[in-house]
């Protein structure tokens, strides 16, 4: 059996990842989820997780949101601790600007997840044409549904409704196709 091992930012994209991966993940595998307690751990601990993980059967992905910081230069910081863990092959991926923005490009799912009424209709709105885009998404989403979305709750329930293949956040749609690779190299 192969693993994918996910090393996350935080517990709020465990909640989300639970939701999606069952669509994207081959009868055969797991799935393990380490959830850091924010970037800075995640900086500071990932190369020790990553070398502590010796199954030989594992891939990796590690998930962290962009906020403010340059896209490129933290994802070659992350790269370059995976490699030096040993872990060369992992994947790395930066929600562009926070985890929420995936949620902004389907504001379907958000709609059902938090059995609300009337966000599909925001989509076109200009605010919310380019989710990746936006200054602070979870701060948005948090006013845009009256607080009822709440970080790792919302996530659990927004999750499984993710359309995979109809979400206009660009950073979600290479989180996916990224793992599908992942996942088809591993296995061929």
């Amino acid at each position: 059996m192969s693993t994918l091992v996910c090393c996350l930012e935080e517990p709020s994209a465990q909640a989300m990842l639970e939701g999606v991966m069952p669509r994207l993940i081959p009868a055969g595998w797991s799935v393990r989820y380490i959830p850091f307690r924010g970037k800075q751990d995640l900086d500071k601990n990932l190369k020790k997780r990553l070398q502590g993980w010796l199954a030989p059967d594992a891939c990796f992905m590690v998930l962290r949101d962009r906020d403010a910081g340059d896209c490129v230069s933290i994802k070659n910081k992350l790269a370059t601790l995976c490699m030096e863990a040993g872990k060369p092959g992992a994947l790395v991926r930066i929600a562009c600007r926070e985890l929420e923005s995936f949620y902004f490009g389907d504001l379907r799912a958000v709609e059902e997840g938090l059995k609300l009424t009337g966000l599909v209709a925001l989509r076109n709105k200009a605010k919310y044409r380019n989710p990746d885009a936006l200054g602070n998404p979870s701060e948005e989403l948090m006013k845009l549904t009256k607080g009822v979305y709440q970080k790792i709750a919302g996530s659990r329930a927004i999750g499984p409704l993710l359309d995979l293949e109809n979400n206009t956040s660009h950073s979600f749609n290479v989180l996916i196709s990224g793992i599908e690779r992942l996942v088809a190299s591993e296995a061929g």
